[in-house]
């Protein structure tokens, strides 16, 4: 599988996703711990990826949608932005609310297995 089509199948299969420098318990940088941080202060479960620990993802991740830096946080298939943004939008209430709606696409736990 192309790396842009698995970046694409992450975003698309998971309503809230950080790509980030570490994990959300071991962040490598200071603007993915703070994106991290205002994640999980929204209260929802949220996947991420470990762009340190994948070279492909961490290459080509800029081009899936024309956003250079780390962290990159989408939402509902959407890339919201970093870590400027991700904050304004904590700090609004936006993102709480997002996250929320968003939470609710997650698959029953009673329905896998």
């Amino acid at each position: 599988m192309d790396v842009l089509d698995r970046i694409r199948e992450q975003v698309e299969n998971n309503p809230i996703i950080i790509y980030m420098k570490g994990t959300p318990q071991f962040p490598q940088c200071g603007f993915s711990s703070r994106a991290a941080a205002a994640l999980q202060d929204c209260g929802e479960k949220f996947a991420y990826v470990n762009v340190l620990a994948d070279a492909e993802i961490f290459e080509n991740l800029p081009r899936f949608a024309d956003w250079p830096t780390f962290p990159q946080v989408y939402i509902d298939g959407e890339l919201v932005g970093g870590c400027d943004i991700t904050l304004e939008m904590h700090q609004s209430g936006d993102l709480q609310r997002m996250v929320a709606d968003a939470a609710k696409k997650w698959p029953s736990e009673e329905s896998e297995g």
